[in-house]
């Protein structure tokens, strides 16, 4: 009984590791720093969640969980880059909401996180939309031909001895 709960765990483990692969590129660029993997933001001033995956904004209104493209209408001016967001890797965080709320009130106003789209880790670079997408990883590098050899590949190169 002993060795199935074990078996048990340790199978309950992988699975779970396996589930929270790196999703980078699929952050928004508003997102912060920091995280391979997310699955939710908590947005403390406007006491409301995003979902990574579906790119979706959950809120409460009249007591019904929202799930929209868009921010609350409430918070239509509010500025995503520079308020403070609280990474949840938990299913439907927004079902623990009154904790939330108040766990995180002190970071209400808190605009000290970095912002992906500031960062110049190369890391972010896959993000559609970060100023350094575009670049070439090889950028400034030399080139050489499949067998390795350095040249300006005209292959008009002249020898001047025996060879």
């Amino acid at each position: 009984m002993l060795v199935l709960t074990i078996a048990g765990t340790i199978s309950f483990s992988a699975t779970a590791q396996v589930n929270l692969g790196v999703n980078i590129a699929s952050q928004p660029l508003w997102g912060p720093v920091g995280y391979d993997h997310v699955e939710y933001y908590y947005i403390p001033d406007m006491e409301s969640y995003y979902h990574v995956p579906s790119r979706k904004f959950i809120y409460s209104n009249n007591g019904k969980w929202i799930f929209s493209s868009s921010k609350p209408e409430r918070f239509g001016n509010y500025n995503l880059y520079n308020g403070y967001k609280v990474v949840i890797n938990s299913p439907k965080p927004y079902l623990g909401f009154e904790q939330h709320k108040v766990k995180y009130v002190k970071f209400k106003a808190n605009r000290s996180q970095v912002a992906i789209s500031r960062s110049n880790d190369p890391k972010y670079n896959v993000i559609k939309g970060h100023p350094s997408h575009s670049q070439k990883k090889n950028k400034g590098s030399v080139k050489s031909s499949p067998n390795g050899l350095k040249g300006n590949g005209q292959g008009k190169a002249k020898s001047k001895g025996k060879g």
